[in-house]
């Protein structure tokens, strides 16, 4: 990877391309830490400094942006509103047969989904915007904080829907950002920002973990942690590399006196083919439940059960839910996201076919018989990545969204693992216009 670095360093078009992909970085940041107008900056760093920012119900949605949501900042919301969106125009696309149509008829189709999902994170990032501001008015965002209610010291119609503004705008300035490093930089924008936002809570968490420590001064659980998040990495390298490769054979065909075809190929089938989505899905789904029980008044027993089991992650219920959630999702994404009866279609338009297997449907049902067989492994890694270090690092008081959890190894291996590829991949296309001039 730092080979890949090195040489699309020396490289003028790509270097060009790698200090235009840091500056965005930068600018984004920088945003992350600039409040908005109508926050009392000193009461939120006072909540902040009182109580674990990592920890809570808003710690998921607080490391995606970088830790900018609990300092209330102008992109407080982050890319959150993007991949929400994301995921609901893709889950539609399978229902509504207009938004499939759109998707086969390529990039034409392609420009109109991402404009609709422009709209949808817009509208997302006011809901979202509207949510936090209530809940920082109400003093909800930091339970058990003195100055919690304070915040917001003016809470006016103008200054309320000032401060969604602000969080709506600097949604779409991200965007914006993710964009413009997809055109102009390396590697896919959102992906990128997503990455820096995880990345840029490490230090703090670690020191964190430091502090707390009893051995030697904290240097034990820290280099332990350290240890543990090595491995984690290692381990997730290896089976997100592991595919299974389906071999096809195209046959020949005689068009005039030249011969077409004849050629072999393969499918690759990914073990965990449905990638952080099913993580996402599920960490989303269980944030539902304790959003309603917080906002909900009263101690009635379905909000004391609730916030007893369903809010702490070291929680059996809790790691059994969140468990379970993730392989439905990962069976449930893989069966939307991948059509066997298409594939075998096109195979069998263009003569290829699977040895041994005949075309049409039988290539069909064994696709589908080995998705199903190579979905269970793919499945069961992504809850036991989610659910391990969440139980291994309870002991250092950690949580479920700690820097080296599940969702921060897939995110972070899975984005720099899709940014090398494309490194190489410009490098290797460049050696070859050179070799053909």
């Amino acid at each position: 990877m730092l080979t890949a670095f090195a040489r699309a360093f020396k490289t003028p078009d790509l270097r060009k391309k790698l200090l235009f992909t840091l500056g965005i970085i930068v600018i984004y940041r920088v945003g992350t830490h600039v409040p908005i107008p109508g926050v009392d900056y000193r009461n939120v760093q006072t909540c902040i400094d009182n109580a674990n920012a990592n920890q809570g119900l808003f710690g998921l949605v607080n490391m995606f942006s970088g830790g900018a949501l609990l300092q209330i900042t102008i992109f407080a919301l982050g890319i959150m509103p993007y991949i929400t969106a994301s995921i609901i125009l893709q889950l539609l696309t399978v229902v509504i047969p207009r938004l499939e149509a759109l998707k086969k008829e390529g990039q034409a189709g392609t420009a109109k989904i991402t404009q609709y999902t422009r709209y949808l994170t817009i509208a997302l990032a006011i809901l979202q915007g509207t949510g936090l501001v209530a809940t920082a008015r109400t003093g909800t965002l930091f339970q058990g904080c003195p100055v919690a209610s304070e915040i917001v010291p003016d809470q006016s119609i103008f200054v309320t829907v000032t401060m969604v503004i602000t969080m709506t705008a600097g949604t779409a300035c991200v965007m914006w950002l993710g964009e413009l490093i997809t055109d102009r930089g390396i590697g896919n924008g959102m992906s990128i920002l997503m990455f820096i936002s995880i990345a840029a809570t490490f230090p703090s968490a670690l020191w964190a973990i430091k502090q707390q420590g009893d051995l030697a001064g904290g240097w034990i659980e820290f280099g332990t942690v350290i240890a543990v998040g090595l491995v984690m990495v290692g381990l997730v390298v290896f089976v997100e590399q592991a595919q299974r490769r389906i071999p096809v054979q195209y046959a020949k065909r005689m068009i005039g006196r030249r011969s077409y075809g004849g050629t072999s190929t393969y499918i690759p089938l990914k073990v965990n083919q449905a990638g952080i989505i099913p993580v996402i899905f599920a960490s989303s789904l269980l944030y539902i439940p304790a959003l309603v029980a917080q906002f909900a008044g009263g101690n009635s027993g379905w909000k004391t059960w609730i916030e007893a089991n369903l809010t702490k992650g070291d929680h059996p219920i809790y790691i059994a839910t969140y468990f379970i959630l993730i392989v439905f999702f990962a069976f449930f994404y893989v069966a939307i996201s991948f059509n066997p009866e298409e594939v075998a279609d096109n195979m069998k338009k263009y003569g290829g076919f699977i040895p041994g297997i005949r075309a049409g449907r039988p290539t069909a049902e064994y696709l589908s018989y080995v998705l199903n067989r190579i979905t269970w492994p793919g499945s069961l890694y992504l809850g036991l990545i989610a659910l391990v270090p969440t139980m291994a690092l309870v002991g250092f008081q950690a949580n479920q969204n700690f820097p080296f959890g599940g969702t921060s190894i897939l995110i972070i291996v899975g984005v720099g693992l899709e940014t090398v590829k494309q490194i190489e991949s410009q490098l290797q296309q460049r050696n070859y216009e050179g070799f053909l001039r």
